[in-house]
């Protein structure tokens, strides 16, 4: 006759104490998805207010207020190419009370010597918020009417090419130079205070080209004030469909992407980090959104949350890259 076989009190033990860490674990998620937002968000973007990116921002994150019954306020921090907002999100407490709105994370560690923070430690990049598309343009009087024209006067007179920018180290600047190595040619950078300024010198003919932002150079496009020569991009844009890309006009590597995104400190909780992502998913599609982002020439750029994050890190690489590539001295 067998006798009942004693319980095995090590494996009950490890089996009571695994379903223990289970619920534990199950409750702690759970509990960091209520944590946000408790009180009012700020969100930091490192420029000043009024350009295309600030507004976009406040229009979306008016409507994730909105959404999760919380202020969110919005606190413009500019200087040193946007490390200075973004240095005060990197310190900040990770509960996603403190979030970064920029584009500008990537140049700026390309460019910067000496940064107070790590770009890929001390940040997680949430979502994009958009994609701006840049238009190569001339002025009607420069006897340029396509790329190819450009690219040729400028091989044909090395160095006496000129180009505009919005300051060392913006979008414009970093595009034009990216289409210049792309297409192997010299040219002589003039930096300006904004676009506005640029493009009168476009139009005077004082200046050759200019990379701008496509909403900033629509009108005058339009009415043959400039003349648009090609999209920096790997896709036409919605607002000037029968502007070819340099892709598309066989310059490899030759598009530079200028967007926004949501960044918070690296060590918040996932949770928060994917509760932040969902309702700012559904404030950008939104079709009320949609059609406001719309005239600020800001186009969707759809992702999840991990493919914006390859998408950040192959971008801070790249443009690592450019300057070096282009010659391009780091800033102090």
């Amino acid at each position: 006759m067998k006798l009942p076989r004693k319980p095995d009190l090590r494996l009950r033990w490890m089996t009571n104490a695994i379903a223990c860490c289970l619920i534990i674990m199950l409750g702690v998620d759970a509990a960091w998805s209520q944590v946000w937002p408790t009180r009012p968000t700020t969100v930091i973007i490192p420029f000043t207010a009024g350009n295309a990116i600030d507004v976009s921002v406040r229009l979306v994150m008016e409507q994730v207020s909105k959404e999760v019954g919380r202020p969110i306020l919005i606190d413009n921090r500019p200087g040193a190419g946007g490390a200075i907002g973004a240095n005060a999100v990197a310190k900040s407490t990770p509960d996603g009370h403190t979030i970064l709105a920029s584009g500008s994370l990537a140049s700026a560690h390309a460019l910067f010597e000496n940064l107070p923070y790590s770009t890929l430690d001390d940040f997680t990049p949430v979502i994009s918020l958009g994609l701006t598309p840049l238009v190569v343009v001339t002025g009607p009087a420069s006897g340029i009417e396509t790329l190819n024209d450009l690219i040729a006067r400028a091989k044909a007179k090395p160095g006496t090419v000129t180009f505009a920018s919005a300051g060392i180290g913006s979008a414009t600047h970093l595009a034009a130079e990216r289409f210049r190595v792309s297409a192997s040619f010299d040219a002589q950078h003039i930096p300006f205070r904004g676009p506005n300024e640029g493009l009168t010198e476009i139009m005077a003919g004082r200046v050759d080209f200019y990379v701008v932002p496509a909403s900033a150079a629509l009108s005058l496009i339009k009415d043959g004030k400039v003349v648009a020569l090609a999209m920096s991009a790997t896709k036409r844009a919605a607002t000037l469909p029968d502007v070819p890309t340099t892709t598309e006009l066989g310059l490899v590597d030759s598009a530079y992407s200028l967007y926004s995104g949501l960044f918070v400190p690296s060590k918040t909780h996932r949770e928060i980090v994917a509760k932040i992502f969902h309702e700012t998913t559904k404030a950008l599609q939104l079709p009320a959104v949609q059609q406001r982002l719309g005239p600020l020439g800001l186009e969707p750029m759809p992702m999840s949350q991990e493919e914006f994050a390859r998408f950040f890190r192959d971008d801070v690489e790249g443009n690592v890259r450019l300057v070096r590539v282009a010659n391009i001295p780091l800033q102090k």
